[in-house]
């Protein structure tokens, strides 16, 4: 019973992690630099970049 609390109280606070990281990330422009990057990786793996 005790571990069942702690399990969800652990995994309520790795979700409100994630969502502060994440909008940490789209307020300083990190969105734009993934996605940059990604395409770039994706014309080098077909050849074109």
């Amino acid at each position: 019973m005790v571990s069942d609390k702690r399990t969800n109280i652990f995994r309520i606070l790795l979700i409100v992690i994630a969502v502060v990281m994440i909008i940490f990330g789209v307020m300083h422009g990190e969105v734009s630099i993934a996605l940059r990057k990604a395409i770039k990786i994706c014309l080098e793996c077909i050849g074109i970049g």
